[in-house]
């Protein structure tokens, strides 16, 4: 049979225009997305995400970013697509490694034994993916594409050492692991056919027994309801309310479907908003009730409250401005247009006299959102923190949040919970006694009804923020001229309250268990340890005479340091929470306190992060602080002498609230 032959090209056709072909050849498109165009790679522009952003999970942009106009931004953007692909790429391979090691042949019937689960195989029992509550098209983050698979192999490589510090003091907690393996053969009318064998890692915290040891005997019969107590109490440790705050944006939802017509720069600081700062303004409340603020209150008040929008929008501006680096009038102009027009709202809705759920909530972002963002010399001009707080109270009392809180057993009211901690904390910088401190009292002398839901939000247990009210007050009466000896039997009567809320509690421990995963209970507790101690200080610096030289107040600054070891460190870690501890301890530490070589290394670890916030605030605050105490220069000329944390911001002109 004849087969026909393709026809050649004569060669001389073939290369008559080198050049023409050469171009041919490298043809580029430019109007592919610009994460391809970052990446150089070839985009097939499919909508809304195109192939290889969708496999990588990437955000597709079609629209100018941005970080695309700034070579610097662009080379960090660049970096960070490729830590992720880099990730997605190790989950993979670990994931193919486990299914061809644990999983049979298809053609083998179900196994009757299974592996112990193992750090490699654990999985967190709460959804960590972003929901795909925002419309695709109105953010630049891609909600459509699949939910990348959770890289744990780093982690787990670092798990076991990042208990090191800990060996020495825990011994009994030195991990160890065993491999345990696992046999089966199928069997076909009783002839044995095929053997297969799979071997896991079990790893614990536990050592094992020596040889010669005895091993421990069964309880006896009147000893199994103890032993059953403690593990329901275990199992029950973790128990979450999902429902304990009332958000005033109707009942708790898992999904919500926010759309908001911006324009195109509008709409970016929104999408870095939603991305970057919101996962940053509530981390303790995200260990307890895992997308609860974003959901049912952040994004419905964006969508319905237009002044909380603008005071969001300009958050982010100014967010973004610290954290890229942007200098310019144009960053500069979008952070004071939505600062003008928040105000603008505020007063409009106030002269109304009405919504004042949402004015309520527009004010306290306009406060607290700042103790998250932007950097402590930002010369940019805004009303003061207690100005908009003076607005919140006459709200809070409009809406007669104080009452509803004291009478109600249900869900607590988010807006009073967040005002409290601003008024509690806030007075303590302020030297004066908080506005709802006869609120705080009541609820920590009633037996049945004391929470208003203050551990849930920032992790220190609520009767001790009562106690911390209480000695501002008393701060606030020692101005007003109390005498020294009534003053010393209030000292003494509080400092027995403090100690009333230590029974039962055992000290702080390392708030993981033995898979890694963070226990919001344990959190909770070592953080409320921290404050306990920081009002412990805060409580003698009232007594007459009081020096951070004595020795009753070195060994709280050394216990505080301990107990801060306890708390998670780094950028996903807890140090950004506890501002006002700091505050409050690192003010009275000494030039030879290891709290200070403890708060270095605290701020390495957070990196970039500690120079943003009330955490960078604090820390320049500190500085000034320690320089005058360690005798550097007096601000009065002459020999140094002890300058307290108030006097040197009111030197600096600095007005921050430090929480």
């Amino acid at each position: 049979m004849a087969v026909a032959q393709p026809k050649s090209k004569p060669a001389s056709k073939a290369n008559t225009n080198p050049t023409k072909g050469k171009m041919q050849m490298h043809r580029r498109s430019r109007t592919g997305c610009y994460t391809c165009r970052l990446r150089r790679k070839k985009c097939d522009e499919g909508s809304p995400s195109c192939t290889a952003c969708k496999h990588l999970g990437l955000r597709c942009e079609y629209k100018r970013p941005m970080w695309w106009s700034n070579n610097d931004q662009r080379r960090l953007q660049k970096d960070n697509i490729k830590m992720i692909i880099k990730r997605k790429k190790l989950s993979e391979k670990t994931t193919t490694t486990t299914t061809t090691v644990m999983t049979p042949g298809s053609e083998t019937p179900p196994g009757l034994s299974h592996s112990l689960p193992t750090s490699a195989t654990f999985s967190d029992c709460l959804d960590r993916t972003r929901s795909a509550s925002i419309d695709s098209q109105l953010s630049l983050f891609d909600f459509n594409a699949p939910p990348g698979i959770a890289d744990y192999t780093a982690y787990n490589a670092q798990m076991h050492s990042s208990h090191s510090q800990y060996a020495s003091m825990y011994p009994e907690f030195s991990p160890y692991e065993i491999d345990v393996k696992t046999e089966r053969q199928m069997f076909v009318n009783d002839i044995p056919t095929r053997r297969e064998s799979t071997i896991s890692t079990f790893s614990t915290y536990h050592p094992p027994p020596p040889p010669e040891a005895m091993l421990p005997s069964y309880p006896a019969e009147n000893e199994w309801d103890g032993l059953y107590d403690g593990r329901r109490e275990s199992m029950a440790e973790e128990t979450l309310n999902m429902n304990m705050f009332d958000f005033a944006h109707g009942p708790p939802a898992t999904v919500r479907n926010v759309a908001i017509e911006l324009d195109e720069g509008d709409q970016r600081l929104l999408d870095h908003f939603i991305t970057d700062v919101l996962p940053t303004i509530f981390p303790i409340l995200e260990t307890n009730q895992h997308g609860s603020a974003r959901t049912d209150y952040v994004l419905p008040a964006l969508q319905s409250n237009k002044c909380y929008l603008h005071c969001c929008l300009s958050i982010s501006a100014q967010h973004y401005k610290s954290v890229m680096n942007v200098q310019g009038d144009e960053i500069d102009n979008d952070i004071m247009r939505h600062r003008y027009a928040t105000i603008s709202e505020l007063c409009e809705a106030l002269n109304r006299d009405t919504d004042h759920q949402e004015i309520l909530e527009a004010t306290l972002g306009m406060i607290f959102f700042q103790c998250s963002v932007g950097r402590f010399d930002d010369s940019l001009p805004d009303i003061p923190w207690h100005q908009h707080f003076q607005a919140a109270i006459s709200l809070v009392q409009k809406l007669d949040l104080s009452r509803q809180v004291l009478e109600s057993h249900d869900a607590k009211s988010f807006n009073m919970t967040l005002t409290s901690w601003i008024d509690i904390l806030g007075s303590t910088i302020q030297g004066r006694a908080p506005t709802f401190a006869h609120t705080y009292r009541e609820k920590h002398l009633s037996p049945n009804n004391s929470s208003i839901g203050l551990r849930e939000l920032m992790g220190c247990e609520d009767r001790v923020m009562y106690l911390i009210s209480e000695i501002a007050c008393l701060e606030a009466l020692k101005k007003d001229g109390m005498d020294d000896i009534q003053l010393c039997q209030h000292v003494h009567a509080l400092g027995d309250q403090i100690g009333l809320t230590e029974i039962g509690e055992s000290g702080p421990k390392i708030p993981f268990n033995a898979h890694g995963v963070l226990s919001p209970k344990q959190l909770s507790k070592n953080m409320t340890a921290a404050f306990r101690i920081a009002a412990r200080i805060y409580l003698c610096s009232l007594v007459p005479g009081f020096s951070p030289s004595q020795a009753s107040c070195i060994t709280l600054v050394e216990k505080l340091t301990q107990a801060l070891e306890f708390i998670p460190a780094g950028q996903s870690g807890f140090d950004r929470s506890l501002v006002w501890v700091y505050l409050i301890g690192g003010s009275v530490s000494t030039a030879g306190s290891s709290f200070r070589s403890f708060f270095d290394e605290r701020l390495i670890q957070l990196g970039d992060l500690a120079n943003f916030g009330s955490y960078g605030r604090v820390a320049c605050l500190l500085r000034e602080v320690w320089s005058h105490v360690d005798g550097q220069f007096s601000p009065g000329g002459g020999e140094a002498h002890y300058v307290s944390w108030r006097d040197v911001m009111q030197m600096k002109g600095w007005d921050f609230l430090l929480i």
